[in-house]
């Protein structure tokens, strides 16, 4: 009695049935005279807690304000975007028709890793898969150690070696295949978005090519935070110094001499349209997409980091202070900018972790328009957003661990809705209206 409960988004990988009990859970907590925080995106979640605070109006830059404190009541009456997907005024519609695909497919037999069973799957080429059934009924093993790493040997002479499985057939359809995780992008603060999508070279080329800085002999090294010459001499270019602290995590301050700016006096004096490197890594992307218009290869680029919803990060800002759907989106973007092949195999796993409906939504459009250039996108999901605008979904279950490893239904939405066993269908039912 008497404790506080601090979770932060407990539902990530559970599927609605799992969530459900979780909840219930939470709900003895509270009855037994505690109290529970809760950071959550999931709608269930949301509707059954008994006080909601609505942090934002937006993200980044231009959030940080509570903008509704109350019950459930109370914010359905308030003029938030969580509001509005909650009593349904904003919603992620359901797709018309579903697409035919290219009529290709990649077949594989008799998989058995982990707690697979013999699966078979047919994989449609050029449509938009999820991968759904509850936790732990075999879709990681199915899809990240046992389809991924055939592919990747096929195509790379990848290493990873995939479970055991019979046959595979189909492969010469796909020429790519890409796996966007949530890993960091970088585990030091010296990476950022600009240096991961390698928009930053082309930046310290264009400083290099300003009157002043030939004159000053300046190379595109020089505006490096990795490189002697052009950084700051106290921090190396990090822009802050760490403390280590015994048996403490290290702390990081910032730097005194360059105050956080990583370079030197002199190459801060080369600017470029009145602004400095430094100023430049500061700007938000949406800032940066402007600024940079008239440069084609450094705009494509950044556009697409702001078209999967992420034009609140700065250019410079640390990797290791994105969350792990802010660099999946980053990596997502990274790959969008390169020239896709149509024939490319993409697999993401929990896309919309720690992510609110609308950006769920920004996210569904840029991973449909791959789709729509031919591409196949396999989604491993529990969210019923993403579920019902696949064109195609594979079920796996009945439950999980020892009791699961088999495929229950593949089809369309439409069709899996029709299946008694499945506790995806249960839900799913509810959002096909």
């Amino acid at each position: 009695v008497g404790v506080l409960y601090i979770l932060d988004e407990p539902s990530i990988g559970l599927h609605q049935r799992d969530n459900q009990r979780l909840i219930a859970s939470l709900e003895k907590l509270r009855d037994l005279g505690n109290s529970v925080i809760v950071v959550e995106h999931d709608k269930e979640m949301i509707e059954k807690a008994d006080w909601i605070i609505d942090i934002g109006p937006k993200a980044g830059k231009h959030g940080g304000e509570i903008i509704s404190s109350g019950t459930t009541g109370q914010l359905l009456k308030s003029n938030t975007l969580t509001a509005d997907f909650l009593k349904g005024s904003k919603e992620i519609p359901v797709p018309k028709k579903r697409r035919e695909g290219n009529g290709k497919s990649i077949e594989l037999k008799g998989a058995t890793g982990n707690n697979l069973k013999k699966v078979d799957i047919r994989i449609p080429l050029g449509k938009m898969i999820c991968v759904t059934g509850v936790s732990g009924s075999g879709k990681s093993t199915l899809i990240n150690e046992t389809l991924y790493p055939i592919i990747n040997q096929h195509i790379y002479k990848g290493v990873k070696t995939p479970k055991p499985y019979r046959s595979i057939k189909g492969l010469e359809h796909i020429d790519k295949i890409i796996d966007i995780n949530q890993s960091p992008i970088g585990r030091t603060p010296r990476s950022n978005p600009a240096t991961y999508t390698g928009v930053f070279s082309e930046i310290r080329k264009l400083f290099a090519k300003t009157p002043e800085a030939q004159i000053r002999g300046y190379k595109p090294g020089r505006f490096s935070f990795n490189v002697k010459n052009g950084r700051c001499p106290t921090c190396e270019g990090s822009g802050v110094r760490v403390i280590e602290m015994n048996f403490l995590p290290d702390v990081y301050v910032e730097c005194e001499t360059c105050q956080g700016k990583r370079f030197n006096r002199e190459t801060l004096e080369i600017r470029f349209k009145g602004k400095s490197i430094s100023d430049v890594l500061n700007m938000t992307i949406q800032e940066a997409v402007t600024f940079f218009e008239p440069i084609p290869k450094i705009y494509k680029k950044l556009k697409t980091i702001q078209d999967v919803g992420l034009g609140y990060i700065t250019l410079g800002q640390q990797s290791t202070t994105l969350s792990g759907g802010e660099a999946q989106r980053i990596k997502l973007a990274s790959e969008l900018s390169k020239r896709d092949t149509g024939n490319t195999f993409y697999i993401l796993d929990e896309p919309t972790t720690g992510l609110h409906f609308e950006d769920i939504d920004v996210l569904m459009k840029v991973l449909s328009q791959l789709v729509d250039k031919g591409n196949t996108v396999v989604i491993i999901e529990h969210n019923l957003d993403v579920i019902k605008l696949a064109d195609y979904i594979i079920d796996m279950g009945p439950e999980g661990g020892k009791k699961g490893g088999t495929i229950l239904a593949a089809g369309t939405p439409e069709e899996i809705v029709k299946v008694k066993n499945s506790y995806t269908a249960q839900f799913l039912k509810k959002e096909l209206h």
